[in-house]
């Protein structure tokens, strides 16, 4: 009996998104020497730990996972950027939860508005 020969498949996947969004990019003031020195002092205050506290537990996630310099009261809300009382060290999870928050409260404010 001969062997099977096999078809590469002739039907390829197609990407059906007819907009795709634009490549996104840092902010500049956070690329700055005086930002990132900002950012290192924030870690290093919180002992490179999430500052996170949850049910009166601070959270255990600590360097060498990826942690964020996080700005208690936003930029865009008109927090200080560079003042070190004006920023905590969140991990990844608990930066995403509070970033999206303010960007809801943000966004309900401006609905208020008539925006």
């Amino acid at each position: 009996m001969g062997k099977l020969k096999t078809f590469a498949g002739t039907v390829r996947a197609i990407d059906t998104r007819t907009v795709r969004p634009p490549p996104k990019k840092a902010d500049a003031d956070l690329l700055t020497p005086e930002h990132r020195q900002w950012a290192n002092e924030v870690k290093r205050r919180a002992g490179y730990q999430c500052e996170a506290v949850e049910n009166g537990m601070r959270c255990q996630v600590k360097a060498p996972a990826r942690l964020f310099a996080d700005h208690i009261v936003e930029r865009r809300d008109g927090g200080a950027p560079l003042d070190p009382l004006n920023g905590r060290c969140l991990c990844g999870s608990h930066h995403t939860r509070k970033t999206a928050a303010a960007r809801a409260v943000r966004l309900a404010s401006r609905q208020g508005d008539g925006v």
